[in-house]
């Protein structure tokens, strides 16, 4: 393994309040045992005492996705869907590397022009909020798929430590309280029965550091591990989902649950200093992304005491300006349009997008994209990283779209539903929940998943071992934010051989083509600011961006788990 390269400080630690934000970092070390990093401490904790019963990290990745479900109920979930990426095996002495779709789709009833069809019937948030927000949701069938096919441990043991924190309760997170008592979400999430009665008993939001406990859920995860996919998607679990479906004006049906697959497709490789990445294809556009930038930032020399300064973040810039416009243009659900992603990664395009990058001056978006309106895409997401004892590496990121998803919860069934719907281009135009554009590749069509920003990651060593090294672990929540914020930590810890302490807690930036504007947060100095705005960047600012797990060894000998400062997450290592 490299040794530890130790470099002058970067450009954005002088001056800048976000210079000490790895002193608050959650981090641990550990000499090559299993680990776990997480949104919320007691997820974290249930994959590590996996970890300690005998699991691999797919075990311990797939009990951390169901006990999420319970405890991190603004993100967590059975009722959304997310993406898995690992490299696994090594106990049995392969080296296999793996991409899930476990993403929802669009219900056999949805058509390209309901939500516009929705907007002239006076339903101004049908695609946000409701029962017609709703996609099919994949978390329950993708992470059985895992377990089944790549874990060890049985299913009633995976799922035991999620049904007890719904059955006796945890103690409420300040976190969750704040989310659940923002006016927004309060407004909204009262507007059915099921989600106030659980969230606002009495019409009080349920206070941080009580005990809360979910019954109803406890019984549907018990359905889970006694029956496996059919206690999910068929049976009183599936009769209570397509009662409320039906109620509310929703469209899943049971076909819809009955057809559902997550599907397994082949990872997004690319180069970088230390070896590999892969990370996940479409409907994923993250590892499409991850690589062009990469590639368009090769041969561009930025020194260690640059990090954080005016040149950097203007290059890094006209890179993500750039493959997010491709990200509009061409990209969706491989099963129903061509994405081009060969052409799109080929070297000879890569190429010629690089030519066009002025190192001085900003280029246009508007040269790039002709649709000036841009949609968003929400950043309420959760993602988390499990290395075990025997060098395997697994990243979730997981999603109800929106924070607490649709506000939805299935009466009987306790879990909230997904307002994935959005992600689509739902009407031509318009801004999704994320400010993204969304192009004609990602309309609306029966059966399809919505373009996601999604982008588990894991690093490989590409030595000439006959079983490569898992080097790193990395993602976070974020929307589109997502895939930028992980190129900027792959970038740090790989190329410039920051430390993850430095990589995670260092000032992010983000652009996105539309709007044509850079992103920072508050930890970008003034003046970097000022020379931005001579290079014709228009600049906004953002209290945070993300909410970063990482787990790393590139160039120490022992792996570092770090939780962003910028959430509550936890490392537990064992």
């Amino acid at each position: 393994m490299a040794k530890l390269r130790y470099f002058p400080s970067p450009h954005f630690l002088k001056g800048s309040r976000m210079a000490t934000a790895a002193d608050s970092l959650n981090k641990s070390t550990n000499p090559g045992k299993g680990m776990v990093v997480a949104a919320e401490g007691e997820a974290a904790r249930v994959g590590r005492d996996l970890l300690n019963a005998g699991g691999n990290a797919v075990d311990a990745a797939v009990g951390v996705g169901f006990a999420l479900a319970v405890t991190f109920p603004a993100a967590g979930n059975l009722g959304g869907g997310g993406f898995l990426v690992g490299s696994i095996g090594r106990e049995n002495s392969s080296n296999e590397s793996v991409a899930l779709d476990f993403r929802e789709t669009a219900p056999l009833a949805a058509s390209e022009t309901m939500y516009s069809d929705a907007h002239d019937r006076g339903l101004k948030e049908a695609s946000l909020t409701g029962h017609l927000a709703s996609g099919v949701p994949g978390s329950v069938a993708g992470l059985l798929h895992a377990l089944e096919k790549w874990g060890s441990l049985p299913r009633e043991q995976v799922l035991a430590p999620a049904i007890r924190l719904a059955r006796e309760g945890f103690v409420m997170t300040d976190r969750t309280h704040r989310m659940l008592n923002s006016s927004r979400t309060r407004e909204r999430m009262l507007l059915y029965r099921a989600s106030a009665d659980l969230f606002y008993p009495g019409g009080q939001t349920v206070a941080a550091g009580t005990q809360f406990k979910q019954p109803e859920l406890a019984n549907t995860l018990e359905n889970i591990a006694k029956n496996g996919r059919a206690g999910f998607y068929e049976g009183e679990v599936a009769d209570h989902l397509l009662t409320e479906m039906k109620r509310g004006g929703g469209l899943i049906r049971s076909k819809d649950l009955e057809d559902y697959q997550p599907i397994e497709r082949e990872p997004i490789r690319f180069k970088t200093e230390s070896g590999y990445a892969i990370t996940m294809p479409p409907p994923s556009s993250g590892g499409v992304c991850l690589a062009q930038i990469s590639r368009l930032l090769r041969d561009y020399k930025i020194k260690n005491s640059e990090v954080g300064s005016a040149r950097h973040l203007h290059l890094l810039a006209e890179a993500m300006r750039r493959s997010f416009a491709d990200r509009n243009q061409f990209l969706g659900d491989p099963d129903f349009v061509d994405c081009q992603v060969d052409r799109l990664l080929a070297e000879e395009y890569l190429d010629q997008l690089a030519s066009s990058i002025d190192p001085l001056k900003a280029t246009p978006s508007s040269t790039l994209i002709s649709d000036q309106k841009a949609p968003k895409e929400s950043e309420q997401t959760t993602h988390y990283s499990v290395v075990d004892r025997h060098g395997n590496g697994v990243a979730v990121t997981t999603t109800l779209n929106g924070s607490f998803g649709s506000k939805v919860l299935v009466p009987g069934a306790g879990f909230l539903l997904n307002n994935e719907m959005d992600d689509f281009t739902a009407r031509p135009g318009v801004p999704n929940l994320f400010g993204l554009i969304q192009g004609k590749p990602n309309a609306i069509a029966p059966g399809k998943r919505p373009l996601s920003s999604m982008s588990p990651t894991v690093c490989l060593s590409g030595g000439s071992d006959s079983i490569e090294e898992v080097l790193a672990v990395l993602g976070t929540p974020g929307g589109p934010t997502i895939i930028t914020n992980v190129f900027q930590v792959l970038f740090a810890i790989d190329r410039l051989q920051l430390s993850p302490e430095l990589a995670v807690g260092m000032p992010k930036m983000h652009h996105q083509c539309l709007p044509d504007r850079i992103d920072v947060e508050k930890g970008v100095p003034s003046s970097t600011r000022a020379a931005l705005k001579d290079m014709n960047h228009r600049i906004g600012t953002r209290q945070s961006i993300g909410d970063f797990q990482l787990i790393s060894r590139l160039y120490r000998e022992k792996w570092v788990g770090i939780a962003d400062p910028r959430g509550s997450g936890a490392v537990s290592a064992q």
